[in-house]
């Protein structure tokens, strides 16, 4: 699962993230950040779910992060998408290749919304939700 973090003024300088990691158990990745001073916006991938999940969520909003989860990373439109490969090259992760029929496939595992894509793509087929 992926969820954003947003970090308020009052606790972008502590150690929230690390400590749920310690107390869970659960090795969360980093995948994007944006911190400064005043606020900071993470992107992780955690890997759990069910109750785990729930948990994990409700100790980062307890420590005041506002927590989203991504239900999708980003949509490609295939009646927009040409399948001419220009995201393809760009993506650090390889999420993106063509499948045997020439068409473009998303592999949302590899996926760390670098958004390096969206900007790639000529046509725009490819937004984030």
């Amino acid at each position: 699962m992926k969820l954003k973090l947003i970090y308020s003024p009052d606790v972008v300088e502590k150690p929230i993230l690390a400590e749920i990691i310690l107390k869970t158990g659960v090795p969360m990745n980093i995948l994007e950040a944006k911190v400064n001073a005043q606020k900071g916006e993470l992107v992780v991938s955690v890997p759990a779910s069910g109750k785990q999940l729930e948990d994990i969520i409700d100790m980062l909003e307890k420590a005041g992060v506002k927590t989203r989860i991504f239900a999708k990373i980003l949509e490609i439109d295939m009646g927009r998408c040409t399948s001419c490969g220009a995201c393809i090259s760009p993506c650090p992760t390889r999420a993106l290749m063509f499948k045997p029929d020439w068409t473009i496939e998303f592999n949302e595992e590899r996926c760390v919304a670098c958004r390096v894509c969206v900007n790639a793509c000529p046509v725009r087929a490819i937004t984030v939700p």
